[in-house]
C-alpha cells in the first residue's frame, strides 16, 4: 500500500489540551481497507471515533472494513443510514456503528442510547457535527476528503486530544505492510 502520512503534533504527546494529528493519503479503497484493520486492532470498550468528511468520502467503506475486521466471522455490514445505528458483538465486546445524518435535534441522539455505549462499546459515528456538544472528548477524529485529481485517492487527517491515541498511531505509523 502507498500510503504517505504527516503528524504533527502539540509541545508533548502526553498533553491533553491541544490537538495531534496525522494525515494520509490513501490511493485506493483497498489502501483505506488496510488502514482501517490496522485501526481496529488499536481499539478498546470505551473508544470513540468520529468519521467525518462529504457523501461519497469512503466513511461508510472506512467503518465496514474495521468492523469486519473484528469479527470472528465476518458478514454483511450494512450502513446505518436508515437504522440509525447497527450493533455487533466483536471479541472485544460491543461495537456500535451510527449515521447521525438524518438527525437534527439532540433529544434524537439521546433517544439511541448512544451516550451510554460511548463508555462501554466501540463507537464508530457517522456525521458526528450532530452530537454539538455531547461530543465525547477522548474521540478519535477521521476527516475523510476526496482527492479532486484521481476518482479512488481519499486524504485522510486523524486527530485526537486524548494521549491515548498518540501510542496507537505510533503503532499504526510502525505497522509495515
Amino acid at each position: 500500500m502507498t500510503k504517505s502520512c504527516d503528524q504533527t503534533s502539540s509541545d508533548s504527546p502526553r498533553s491533553t489540551g491541544a490537538d495531534s494529528s496525522v494525515s494520509c493519503l490513501l490511493p485506493s479503497a483497498e489502501a483505506t481497507a488496510k488502514l482501517a484493520r490496522q485501526l481496529a486492532t488499536q481499539l478498546h470498550p470505551g473508544d470513540c471515533l468520529l468519521l467525518e468528511g462529504p457523501i461519497g468520502a469512503g466513511k461508510t467503506h472506512f467503518a465496514r472494513s474495521l468492523i469486519q475486521s473484528l469479527m470472528v466471522q465476518p458478514e454483511d455490514v450494512p450502513s446505518p443510514t436508515f437504522t440509525l445505528v447497527q450493533t455487533y458483538d466483536v471479541p472485544c465486546g460491543e461495537l456500535w456503528h451510527a449515521d447521525l445524518y438524518r438527525l437534527s435535534a439532540l433529544e434524537e441522539i439521546e433517544e439511541l442510547g448512544l451516550f451510554e455505549a460511548f463508555d462501554d462499546a466501540i463507537c464508530l459515528i457517522e456525521w458526528p457535527d450532530r452530537l454539538a456538544e455531547l461530543t465525547p472528548s477522548h474521540a478519535l477524529r477521521l476527516e475523510l476528503s476526496l482527492d479532486q485529481t484521481e476518482e479512488d485517492c481519499r486524504h485522510l487527517t486523524l486527530t485526537w486530544s486524548d494521549a491515548k491515541w498518540q501510542n496507537r498511531m505510533n503503532e499504526i505509523a510502525n505497522d509495515k505492510p
